[in-house]
C-alpha cells in the first residue's frame, strides 16, 4: 500500500482537523487498533476519490477553488499596490535627483 510514498503539505482549517482527530479516536475505540490522524486523512482522501462523479464533492472542490482564487487575487492586488508604491517612490526620487542635477548644472 505504501510502496510509492510522496510527502504533501496539507493546510486545513482547525475545525476540519479536529473532526478528523475525533474520527481517529472513534476508529481507535471501535477497531481496538491505534489509528493515527494520518491514517484517517489517507482513508478520507481515498474514499473521496472514489466519489469523483458526486455533485457534493464537485461543489466542495469548486467552492475551495474559488476561495483560493479570491485569496490569491487579493494578495496580488496588495502586492501590486505595494510594487506600484515602490515604483512611484523611485520615480519621484529620480525626478527629484534630476531636477537637483539641473539646478546644479550637472
Amino acid at each position: 500500500m505504501l510502496e510509492n510514498k510522496t510527502k504533501v503539505l496539507l493546510i486545513l482549517p482547525q475545525h476540519i482537523l479536529d473532526r478528523a482527530r475525533v474520527l481517529a479516536g472513534k476508529a481507535t475505540t471501535t477497531l481496538k487498533l491505534p489509528v493515527s490522524l494520518q491514517i484517517v486523512l489517507r482513508a478520507l482522501i481515498e474514499e473521496g476519490l472514489k466519489r469523483d462523479g458526486d455533485r457534493n464533492l464537485l461543489a466542495n472542490v469548486e467552492g475551495q477553488a474559488q476561495a483560493v482564487r479570491r485569496i490569491r487575487s487579493l494578495a496580488g492586488r496588495r502586492g501590486g499596490a505595494e510594487a506600484e508604491r515602490r515604483n512611484l517612490g523611485s520615480r519621484v526620487l529620480r525626478r527629484l535627483n534630476g531636477s537637483e542635477r539641473q539646478r546644479r548644472g550637472t
